[in-house]
């Protein structure tokens, strides 16, 4: 079974910078897809990033520019770093995987982390 666990997030003035890591455990061979979605009230999940396995990455328009996400495939572990944070960058973070190999047998996921607060002060 594939577990996710962040850490990082908390609370920061505008402007600043946070980051967010995500490790993936559960006897994992590996992961096609590492990456980020957020949350607020009442919302959708929305992606904010991704990496693949082989190194492309992608990311939510609002982002671009501020946000880089990079990826560790032996370890499976991504990393998310955020600069210029704005108050609509507030939201819960989710860790997020799909394409698990563990076991010699693929599992499409995807898989949820349990979610990290980023709260951005104006």
């Amino acid at each position: 079974q594939v577990q996710l666990v962040e850490s990082g997030g908390g609370l920061v003035q505008t402007g600043g910078s946070l980051s967010l890591s995500c490790a993936a455990s559960g006897g994992i061979s590996s992961l096609n897809v590492m990456g980020w979605y957020r949350q607020t009230p009442g919302n959708q999940r929305e992606l904010v990033a991704a990496f693949t396995r082989v190194g492309t990455t992608n990311y939510a328009d609002s982002v671009k520019g501020r946000f880089t996400i990079s990826g560790d495939n032996a370890k499976n572990t991504v990393h998310l770093q955020m600069n210029s944070l704005k108050p609509e960058d507030t939201a819960v973070y989710y860790c997020y995987a799909h394409g698990a190999t563990y076991g010699g047998v693929f599992y499409n996921g995807p898989y949820w982390g349990q979610g990290t607060q980023v709260t951005v002060s104006s």
